[in-house]
């Protein structure tokens, strides 16, 4: 073995952490995911930090070193965002409040996916789909109370009793009514969170600008709400060619039409709320959006408290962004 194979198999040790653990790829990836980053990218990240600490004489570096040099080979391999990003997730972590994140947008869009990937990367244990809330909502009111909790968001229009509403007006009332409904159920969510102090990802259909006020707990919790929608009809059509078994399939075929007239609708209620909207035309890149709204949203309550911190991206008012453009 040659002296350089001898360095290069030699650890690098985080001589700061509690046991003295050796430089991870792995690890390291996971952390730089927070910023993100797909996860292919983020392991490719970690490898180039793994080839900077070879070519350091010093075997050991702190976690704060360690730190500086993740972000460096960021700025170099990813761009400006994403090193921004991750410099504010150290600060993120440091919040002294819970952090709430509301993923809704229409039954398609892609929101459970985001949900579950989003929180495997900023380590958020507690996912909970609004579809949930509304099982647990029709034990305690019966069909022939609220009818419309027991039907799909989309089709909640069947199952309205006031007569004269046709086409468009009924699938929009109906979902409006049971959106209301849920709602109820939401709140008690956020109290919960707000006094428990967990961090907590919400998602779902029933997450509509207008109908959730998280003002009344902006002393409490870090809400960050967004919409998701897919814009293009044939891409969310192809959404559901890939979902579920044959019987949910069809019946979110049949009930399509209605899909897009409430997403239409959804889309114009955060519009008018300032809530962003995330165009979803690639997973990865929405949830980078997503991450970027995030980060906004918790250096601004930083910020607020007098945290010095890194400009945040956006304006915070109505924001449209498109996952084809990345960074």
């Amino acid at each position: 073995m040659n002296e350089t194979d001898g360095k290069r198999n030699s650890h690098v040790v985080i001589s700061d952490a509690q046991t003295g653990l050796p430089y991870s790829k792995g690890l390291m990836a996971s952390r730089v995911m927070v910023t993100g980053l797909s996860p292919l990218r983020a392991y490719q990240v970690a490898e180039r930090i793994e080839e900077v600490l070879d070519r350091r004489e010093v075997r050991s570096v702190t976690s704060s070193e360690l730190a500086a040099v993740a972000t460096d080979v960021l700025y170099d391999v990813a761009g400006d965002r994403y090193a921004k990003n991750f410099v504010r997730w150290q600060q993120v972590e440091g919040l002294d409040m819970p952090l709430v994140i509301l993923i809704g947008g229409a039954t398609g869009v892609g929101k459970s996916t985001i949900a579950t990937q989003l929180a495997a990367r900023l380590g958020i244990v507690r996912v909970v789909a609004t579809d949930a809330i509304r099982e647990v909502m029709r034990t305690l009111f019966s069909k022939e109370l609220m009818p419309t909790l027991y039907t799909s968001s989309f089709d909640a229009g069947s199952a309205l009793r006031e007569p004269g509403l046709r086409g468009d007006d009924r699938v929009i009332v109906g979902f409006r009514e049971q959106t209301a409904a849920v709602a109820v159920g939401l709140k008690a969510l956020l109290e919960r969170a707000a006094l428990e102090r967990h961090n907590l990802i919400v998602e779902g259909a029933h997450i509509v600008p207008g109908f959730l006020d998280v003002e009344p707990y902006r002393d409490r919790l870090v809400a960050v709400p967004v919409i998701v929608t897919v814009d293009d009809e044939e891409v969310h059509r192809t959404h559901f060619s890939m979902a579920g078994p044959d019987r949910r399939r069809e019946r979110h075929a049949h009930g399509f039409a209605n899909i897009r007239k409430v997403q239409k609708y959804i889309r114009s209620q955060a519009l008018a709320h300032g809530v962003p909207v995330i165009r979803n035309y690639d997973v990865d890149l929405a949830i980078a959006g997503v991450v970027d709204l995030i980060m906004q949203r918790a250096t601004e309550h930083l910020a607020a408290g007098g945290v010095e911190v890194g400009a945040a991206s956006g304006d915070g008012a109505a924001v449209v962004a498109d996952s084809r453009k990345g960074g």
